[in-house]
């Protein structure tokens, strides 16, 4: 029998009683004690853990916070990027009974001191120095804050607060603590059950302040091994761990299904080395949000613009080819033989050159999910070879809502209830779920807890969806979102603003329409690619806000927009939904600024009353407006930018006029 075959069995016959993460991380190390566990580049070079070591790692650093007084039911608060240390700080609690709290390593000292006061955390584990300044700044109001310990000690050999310590300390401090009482650990590992609170995830507060939403170890366990048997994952699979770890995606995918599955997860460098890194690794499974994978599709567009003519009308011709039959093939569908000898062809000179230059040559599945992705931006990933996939989950469900079953992806469905997950739509349209990975509560929210989930479990996504003919459910929108324009036509903003998203010209969209005669559009420019754009048209610019106003980026956005709304007026349900009129924001949305989430969603309402000017504008005669806005600065600091905004008229579709 193949090591395979023994870790299923195993895995089959023990997952009663390996019902907590510390208890699977043992297993691990007793199992497959040399097997890598996770990675780290640093200084450019990849270092590996084994689970042997991690489980030492983990048990010190336990052993360590328990000898500061750590004690069951404490929260740890955990601030960082990817790092292998701040994973085993997440393990090291729960081995204690505690519950990790892990934070987004962007978020300002305010919006971290809402979740360290409200999840009443008294240690916290830092990453660097600069994750250290915030959470003393913190610390300064917040006194209950009682230990902090910092990963990465440069920059911080003058700190002299007695409750700051070095990461290494502590371990040694736990090693000490292990040889004078070597069944503490054990003994507090064992007494953890599957129902014991395993961490609290913040929402990203895109309607109003985070929500605290508790999950217990059985939550992630058994949707982490539902997804693992439905993918068919198992331990010799590569992973990335490259996004927030206070996000749900994250604690699932590189934590909770690493530690069921085994697998292994690297942790790049640093933000800036990502894509670098991705190649250097080749996962094999792949999980990143739509935003990711546009910024992916942007960067490849940049590149053929500065190719040669003959590259660019080769890269044209077969991407033409792969949008025809990339997605047949990569379902395994009849395809006539002269198309799969065209696109083998286009997979020696294009495809796979383009795969591997990006790091997906070895990719078996990738998921994208956290929003809807745009149609075009989903086929242009399959087309190329590449198993994408999407998936429908919240941070309340463990992830898992539905998932895509392999040769049954549709760009436009999320696929069927993923394992254990009921589904119902309401009457009024409103798609509900109740599975294993249902949230405990949110904490200390008991009414927000009782308007999202009901006494017998199941849970009110907000978002509005039905079921097609195959089983498939498709989510329209937000159902607070979605809404009707005054000839009583659907307004679906998600959908437009996706197929706006998909130009590399565009970062952002946010459109308008409920209630009015006509939708309209703020569009924010990608930098980068307009950037390029205009340089290599010789056009001098020497700020975002130059570049966005100038009539040659307006023009380059116009026939963008025209060419949406002549895809949108193909679209019976949506033709009325063409954009009439748009304009281009004289600044990016920004986090700091209140515009987006940590996990980079608009706050849609947020955006309509700071800018209500701007709407106004674009629902008048005008063709100009002058506005000042507020800016957040890197430091913190507070300033202002004005600008004489543009709003522009623009063609509607001609299948859409005929049917007006």
């Amino acid at each position: 029998m193949s090591d395979l075959q023994v870790s299923a069995v195993t895995d089959s016959a023990t997952s009663d009683t390996l019902d907590t993460f510390p208890k699977l991380l043992l297993e691990r190390a007793k199992r497959g004690s040399a097997r890598p566990a996770i990675r780290e580049k640093d200084y450019g070079i990849w270092q590996t853990w084994a689970w042997g070591q991690v489980a030492q790692e983990v048990r010190a650093l336990a052993c360590g916070l328990a000898a500061k007084g750590f004690a069951r039911g404490d929260k740890l608060a955990i601030i960082g990027d990817n790092r292998p240390r701040l994973y085993w700080s997440m393990c090291a609690a729960q081995c204690l009974g505690g519950v990790p709290v892990p934070m987004y390593q962007d978020a300002v000292a305010a919006e971290l001191r809402y979740v360290l006061e409200h999840a009443e955390a008294r240690f916290a584990i830092a990453e660097d120095q600069e994750q250290v300044d915030k959470l003393l700044e913190i610390r300064d109001n917040y006194p209950k804050l009682e230990v902090i310990i910092y990963d990465d000690r440069r920059g911080l050999r003058n700190y002299t607060q007695e409750y700051l310590y070095d990461f290494e300390d502590i371990q040694q401090l736990g090693r000490d603590f292990d040889a004078k009482d070597p069944g503490f650990f054990l003994d507090q590992v064992n007494t953890g059950r599957g129902g014991d609170v395993s961490v609290i995830l913040y929402t990203s507060g895109t309607t109003g302040s985070p929500k605290g939403v508790v999950l217990t170890h059985d939550n992630v366990v058994v949707s982490a091994r539902n997804g693992i048997k439905f993918d068919g994952l198992h331990q010799d699979d590569e992973v990335l761990a490259y996004l927030p770890m206070a996000w749900v995606g994250d604690h699932v995918y590189s934590y909770g299904e690493s530690y069921v599955g085994g697998f292994c997860v690297s942790c790049p460098e640093s933000s800036a080395t990502v894509l670098t890194d991705l190649r250097e690794i080749g996962p094999t499974y792949f999980f990143a949000p739509p935003r990711i994978y546009e910024n992916i599709l942007t960067t490849v567009m940049i590149r053929m613009e500065d190719a040669g003519w003959l590259k660019r009308k080769m890269f044209d011709y077969f991407m033409s080819v792969a949008r025809d039959v990339g997605g047949k093939i990569l379902d395994r569908k009849s395809v006539m033989l002269h198309k799969r000898i065209l696109y083998w062809i286009g997979n020696v000179l294009v495809y796979g050159p383009l795969r591997n230059t990006l790091g997906f040559s070895r990719i078996r599945i990738a998921y994208t999910a956290g929003e809807a992705i745009g149609p075009d931006i989903f086929d242009f990933y399959r087309s190329l070879g590449i198993n994408v996939k999407q998936l429908y989950g919240q941070t309340e469900a463990a992830v898992f809502v539905t998932m895509q079953p392999d040769g049954q992806v549709k760009p436009d469905t999320v696929g069927t209830p993923a394992p254990e997950v009921e589904i119902k739509i309401t009457d009024d349209g409103e798609v509900m779920y109740r599975s294993p990975g249902v949230f405990q509560e949110y904490y200390k929210n008991s009414e927000a807890t009782a308007a999202t989930k009901t006494p017998d479990g199941w849970v009110h996504t907000g978002d509005a969806g039905f079921f097609d003919e195959d089983g498939h459910l498709k989510i329209i929108d937000r159902a607070k979102d979605v809404g009707k324009l005054n000839d009583g036509s659907i307004f679906a903003p998600k959908y437009i603003e996706n197929k706006l998203k998909f130009f590399p010209y565009i970062k952002e969209a946010v459109t308008f329409g409920h209630g009015s005669d006509y939708v309209t559009a703020f569009i924010n420019i990608d930098l980068e690619a307009v950037g390029n754009w205009a340089e290599r048209r010789n056009i001098a610019y020497g700020s975002y806000q130059e570049l966005a106003q100038r009539q040659e980026v307006y023009e380059l956005l116009q026939s963008c927009v025209e060419q949406v709304n002549r895809d949108l007026a193909r679209d019976v349900h949506l033709a009325s939904s063409q954009v009439k009129r748009f304009l281009v924001l004289h600044k990016e949305l920004d986090a700091d600024d209140g515009e987006l989430t940590r996990t980079r969603k608009v706050r849609r309402s947020f955006v309509a009353d700071k800018y209500g000017k701007l709407v106004d504008a674009l629902y008048s005669d005008e063709s100009h407006c002058n506005i000042e806005t507020e800016v957040t600065f890197e430091d913190g600091r507070k300033g202002s930018v004005s600008a004489d905004v543009e709003i522009r008229d623009v063609a509607r579709g001609q299948a859409a006029a005929a049917a007006n």
